[in-house]
């Protein structure tokens, strides 16, 4: 039986040059043509991977910094509740009932051991009056005029905020100085005749 391929499966050559010569070459290229293919898909894959990764002991490592915060945020709500009843007392009282002035200790130990608490945890307090008001960290509620400071300088805080490790847990709410109005125009007015 007569056929164009040989035992192995390759066309035969002529011996003319003619075409069957050219069909190994023609194999080889496209052979080689698929390997690069391969190769660039093999190296997506792996790069992929990587980056697979990396994104996963990411995510790892920001649930054990910000595990605790839900929890942070509720527990916020006790610390304002022990400044608020700090506040509340009148210094004078103080110095004249001496049962109130206990109590007052003992409400500030727990203020200071759960500030301690929360430190532990890598939460921060923002208390940032007389510094300048800052939107990542702060959110202005009011304007205050006539204080004597810059513009956008913090002159009062009327909660404290909040950040755990990089993050803002809670921002801080503020009263803000009012931009003073500008000094008398009329000292600043040009003659506008020709």
């Amino acid at each position: 039986m007569m056929t164009d391929e040989t035992e192995n499966g390759l066309p035969e050559s002529n011996g003319n040059g003619s075409p069957e010569q050219a069909a190994p070459e023609d194999a080889l290229t496209a052979a080689r043509a698929e390997a690069a293919q391969l190769k660039d898909q093999l190296l997506r894959a792996m790069a992929e991977t990587e980056n697979t990764r990396r994104r996963s002991q990411r995510d790892r490592e920001d649930a054990q910094k910000y595990a605790v915060t839900n929890f942070a945020r509720e527990v916020l709500t006790v610390a304002d509740n022990l400044r608020r009843a700090l506040e509340a007392i009148p210094a004078a009282q103080l110095e004249s009932d001496e049962a109130l002035k206990t109590l007052y200790d003992g409400v500030a130990a727990t203020e200071r051991q759960l500030e301690s608490a929360l430190n532990k945890q890598q939460i921060e307090r923002i208390w940032p009056e007389g510094e300048r008001f800052d939107a990542n960290l702060h959110q202005a509620m009011f304007e205050v005029p006539n204080t004597g400071k810059p513009a956008g300088t913090v002159v009062q805080v009327m909660q404290a905020g909040y950040k755990i490790h990089d993050r803002l847990l809670r921002p801080a709410l503020v009263g803000v100085a009012k931009g003073e109005a500008a000094a008398n125009d009329a000292g600043h007015q040009f003659d506008q005749t020709v």
